[in-house]
């Protein structure tokens, strides 16, 4: 018997990515200061925003897909909401289940690797844009210690890879999201000491 639909990677990861979207987004609409220092250092509120859109875009350009648009820096809220929902758009489509091929990662399943690299960067970047403007993240405590356990076994990879600063050390008895942050570099007591 086949599986349900809703048991599908590809529809699993267009639910994950909407969740996590949506998280940010609601983040997104609370900023009221865009030149609010992060917790990634030397970056502004609007930083982030401009992150997750400019490198997804080149990203997804690399193997194929073109989805740039132009940035409106004054509607930072609009500018996400237009990404997002084109992100969602090849995750609902059957575009989610072919391969897509990067120059250097190689090929999987577009909806596999969007899961893998980008909303997972949405969800870590939902926390210092919430600790940039002093709201509350949204985060599952659940779904950041499962991306913990699942990252803990590439600790020296994902140093190696320049993306992630080194481990700020957190007590385990902290919740996931708190350890998770510690573990990709950012200092989870970074609020109070700015």
């Amino acid at each position: 018997m086949p599986a349900p639909q809703d048991a599908s990677p590809g529809h699993a990861a267009a639910d994950r990515h909407r969740r996590v979207a949506e998280g940010f987004g609601t983040v997104v609409g609370q900023v009221a200061d865009w030149d609010a220092p992060t917790p990634v250092s030397s970056w502004q509120a609007r930083d982030v925003v401009l992150h997750l859109v400019t490198w997804s875009q080149g990203f997804l350009a690399s193997g194929g897909i073109d989805l740039a648009r132009p940035v409106d820096a004054d509607d930072l809220l609009g500018t996400w909401r237009t990404h997002a929902a084109e992100i969602q758009g090849l995750l609902d489509s059957s575009a989610a289940t072919e391969d897509f091929t990067h120059p250097q990662l190689g090929t999987d399943r577009l909806g596999a690797v969007i899961d893998r690299f980008y909303s997972t960067d949405v969800l870590m970047h939902t926390w210092d844009l919430a600790e940039a403007a002093a709201v509350p993240s949204g985060l599952d405590p659940v779904e950041c210690e499962q991306l913990l356990e699942g990252m803990r076994p590439h600790d020296q990879m994902l140093r190696d890879s320049g993306q992630y600063g080194p481990a700020v050390p957190v007590s385990p008895e902290r919740d996931a999201v708190v350890r998770l942050m510690g573990f990709i570099g950012r200092d989870p007591e970074w609020r109070q000491s700015r």
